[in-house]
């Protein structure tokens, strides 16, 4: 982690850490939204590439993602002078598919619903003779996204004793947990996508169902986490919780209504968790803000 944390020094921002009131309560959000790319995702992506040879440079790398790993993928890819081509499902934001075409790599759509990103990413990997670089099932990845972790431990003025963590596949929750290991973890996830916490509850891996509910947290749209992920926040002990389509919209408002923020709804997971009362609050908590890329009419809309 700390090996991470200066190979990706000065390519990252270090993102604020706000304190907010929330039921009488202090605590604080670390406001990754900020980010270079709108999302943690690039810290990953920069250290994942940096650690490419020369020969991978050239080859290029290969990434699937709905808009946050895609940006953050493309932006460092960019700046390493490495192609980059990514896989992006047909119905991603525009905001983040505009910008993973600004920041110059070439983006393959595919259908959601019928076919499958992975596949289609390693096809292209073999074609090319490129690397594939996954949103959270790699060290590098974790690690680099864990670097948000070692910041608040730096930030934050008490003792760091839990963290809310918005969860797709789970590389930013596992990050954090190896990097404040004293903080006990919370993963959110929207109702019918909260794989996460039905495995940490059962003791194994468990997919999204087939007929999973279509929700605006499109961030954390992962059918399925990994054995890695899963078994850095099971013997970290984190938990779960669900939050609704409603709460993650009340999220939302609020972050922009209290603290000018403007969050995703896939961001807003963790904040929606504190708001609803489903994680009561508590000393010394951290509530990730993980995104800030939604479509402005959309943001508008909702915080109307």
């Amino acid at each position: 982690m700390l090996a991470a944390a200066e190979r990706i020094a000065g390519l990252v921002e270090k993102t604020p850490l706000r304190q907010v009131r929330i039921s009488g309560h202090d605590l604080w959000l670390k406001c990754e939204s900020m980010q270079t790319g709108g999302s943690f995702k690039l810290r990953g992506a920069t250290n994942r590439l940096a650690l490419l040879s020369e020969a991978e440079r050239r080859a290029g790398v290969v990434a699937f993602s709905s808009g946050n790993h895609a940006q953050g993928v493309a932006i460092a890819a960019r700046r390493l002078g490495i192609p980059a081509l990514i896989v992006m499902p047909s119905d991603a934001p525009t905001p983040k598919v505009e910008g993973t075409r600004r920041e110059g790599a070439e983006i393959v759509f595919y259908d959601r619903l019928s076919e499958d990103r992975v596949e289609i990413a390693r096809e292209i990997a073999v074609t090319r003779g490129a690397v594939v670089v996954p949103s959270f099932d790699d060290p590098h990845i974790i690690a680099g996204q864990g670097t948000a972790g070692l910041e608040i431990l730096d930030q934050c003025p008490v003792a760091v004793r839990r963290i809310v963590c918005c969860c797709g596949g789970g590389g930013l929750a596992a990050g954090l947990a190896l990097a404040c290991p004293d903080a006990k973890m919370v993963v959110a996830e929207p109702e019918g996508w909260d794989d996460m916490s039905r495995s940490l509850a059962l003791g194994r891996i468990v997919p999204v169902a087939p007929d999973a509910p279509p929700t605006a947290c499109d961030a954390l749209q992962t059918p399925l986490i990994s054995p890695l992920t899963f078994g850095i926040l099971q013997a970290r002990g984190a938990r779960g919780v669900a939050v609704s389509e409603a709460e993650v919209r009340d999220a939302v408002r609020f972050a922009w209504s209290e603290l000018s923020l403007l969050v995703e709804p896939g961001g807003a997971a963790a904040l929606a968790a504190m708001l609803s009362g489903k994680v009561e609050p508590g000393a010394g908590t951290v509530v990730m803000v993980t995104g800030g890329n939604m479509d402005p009419a959309l943001h508008a809309e909702w915080v109307a």
